[in-house]
Formats: structure tokens, sequence, C-alpha cells
């Protein structure tokens, strides 16, 4: 297990942890010594690379049991439906830069004599 784990670049606990949500399976051991298939790496590399896109670990279990390709419309269907979250994340995100951009312009230019408006806002206070 720790020469798999360091052939992809990932902890001893991550491969464990993967076997227990079933998207690595564990390989019978002899006399305790276990042998994972060289396709484990690629395996455990494509987990990492779902899970770099935001796939959660249900839905990239999901995409193993398409990983023939050949489900197009299935395969489709997730990407499309994390896409979709993602694009939603975004949008709030640009919401949230606008605000911190206008919080920002408002405490620069408000009178010296002033506080900073930022607290107020950040504490609900409507002036």
């Amino acid at each position: 297990i720790g020469k798999l784990a360091k052939a992809a670049q990932v902890g001893v606990e991550t491969v464990r942890y993967y076997q227990q949500r079933a998207l690595l399976p564990k390989p019978p051991g002899t006399d305790g010594v276990r042998r994972y298939a060289l396709v484990m790496v690629e395996r455990i590399r494509f987990i990492k690379r779902a899970q770099d896109l935001g796939f959660s670990l249900d839905e990239i279990s999901s995409l193993l049991a398409l990983e023939d390709g050949t489900d197009r419309e299935a395969i489709r269907s997730l990407t499309t439906a994390r896409l979709v979250q993602v694009e939603a994340k975004l949008a709030d995100l640009e919401r949230m830069r606008n605000s911190l951009r206008q919080l920002v312009s408002a405490c620069e230019h408000i009178a010296r004599d002033w506080p900073c408006p930022i607290i107020a806002s950040l504490a609900g206070d409507r002036e």
C-alpha cells in the first residue's frame, strides 16, 4: 500500500479511505502482503483530477462506474451538473467581489473624520 501511495503521490491513509469508499478495490492479501495492479495508480490519479474539478467522491464513484466511456449521456449529465454548480459559484463570487469593491471604495472615499463604513455594513447597520 505504501508503494502504491508513493507512486500515485498520495498518502497511505488516502488509499485506505478510497478503499473504504469503494473507489479502489482491496486486493487479496497473501502472507499479509497485498499486491496492487499498476492501473490502480492511474485510478487514484483519475480520482484526484476529478476532485480537482470539484466532483464529490460520490460523483467520482459514478464516473468510475462509467469509465469505459460508452454511456456518453450519463457522463455528460454528471459533468453538466458539476458545470452548473461551478457557474453558480462563480456568479456568487462575482457578487461578492462587487460588494467588496463597493465597500473598499466607500471606505476610501468617506471623510476622514467618519469611521470606515465596512464594519457597520458587515454588522448589518443600514445608514
